[in-house]
């Protein structure tokens, strides 16, 4: 099955990319993590269509960062471990004062 356009995306999801240089062989991870951190519902649905929701657990699985929602939806939806995501690993540094 051949996947969408991005252009069927929500234009605030590939806002700093140009869109010519996306692919979907090399950059799939990539447009799975802004659709589940930023897409709406549409955007969602959309990515649905052409993934599983293992197959998207899997892309998510790969990523250094998602939002805690995003995480939350993946890990309620596929009954995964929370330590099989790389996001859980990499945390940002906070600073305290």
């Amino acid at each position: 099955m051949e996947r969408p356009a991005f252009s069927a995306f929500s234009p605030h999801l590939f806002w700093d990319v140009d869109l010519k240089q996306l692919s979907w062989e090399k950059h799939t991870a990539f447009i799975v993590g802004r659709v589940l951190d930023y897409g709406v519902m549409e955007d969602w649905r959309l990515l649905r269509k052409y993934f599983s929701i293992d197959e998207i657990a899997d892309y998510a699985s790969t990523l250094r960062s998602l939002t805690d929602l995003s995480l939350n939806l993946l890990v309620v939806l596929t009954k995964r471990d929370k330590s099989t995501f790389r996001c859980t690993k990499y945390t940002q540094f906070e600073q305290t004062l």
